[in-house]
């Protein structure tokens, strides 16, 4: 599918990035390229690509920092990671520091522009999405949350579950069907790490946490979002 978005890809594997290259723009896209951390995140500052293809290990400012600033400067578009590492724990932090997926190298580059393409296909979806309740306004557009008129700031992670939550309400979520919607197919991450996700939002947009009026716990299944 060719598609006329932009790809910043920071690389700092010469061969790697020339296929890169290649392939994205074989497929429509505009390419803008970084070989370390910090010209990365100029890059970024000054093109706002539609989408970031970012190696974690990188000369000057890893890939790590260069996703934590992004998000803290509340830049929204997807990040995808890629590392050579395959322990939980490094994908995890990459995954809370706001990055969208991830691929583990050696991958296929069918499946890294499949996973691009969806990723921009998801935020598309998620424009113009304002979703109110109790005294909480969700903004998808701005990246926003607020909570009795007062800005709470929300992880990526926290936010893109928030929105799963609030798009269905009232149905039964589990855990299982949270987490590929909201991690991806492939994401290291346990039912226990969603019961933590959820704890850390319900103390952020519940009056009384323990009592959830918003997030309500079914029982050996997920989760249920009431308005």
């Amino acid at each position: 599918m060719k598609t006329n978005a932009t790809v910043l890809i920071v690389e700092d594997d010469a061969a790697m990035m020339r296929g890169l290259k290649d392939n994205f723009e074989f497929e429509g896209y505009k390419v803008v390229t970084a070989t370390d951390g910090d010209s990365g995140l100029k890059a970024a500052l000054r093109n706002l690509p539609d989408i970031i293809i970012l190696d974690l290990m990188l000369p000057k400012v890893n890939g790590y920092e260069v996703c934590r600033f992004l998000r803290e400067e509340k830049l929204d578009m997807p990040i995808l990671i890629l590392t050579a590492k395959a322990q939980e724990s490094d994908i995890v932090l990459g995954l809370k520091l706001g990055a969208d997926d991830y691929l583990t190298k050696p991958f296929s580059i069918k499946e890294l522009l499949a996973r691009a393409e969806a990723l921009l296909r998801r935020r598309k979806r998620t424009q113009g999405e304002v979703f109110e309740f109790g005294d909480c306004r969700l903004d998808c557009d701005a990246r926003t949350f607020t909570r009795g008129g007062s800005e709470v700031t929300l992880s990526p992670k926290e936010f893109e579950l928030l929105r799963f939550f609030a798009s269905r309400p009232g149905q039964a979520l589990s855990r299982d069907l949270i987490m590929t919607s909201v991690w991806g197919y492939d994401a290291m991450v346990t039912p226990r790490s969603i019961d933590r996700f959820v704890n850390a939002l319900r103390n952020k947009i519940e009056s009384d946490p323990a009592e959830p009026r918003h997030i309500r716990t079914v029982r050996e299944f997920g989760y249920k979002f009431e308005l």
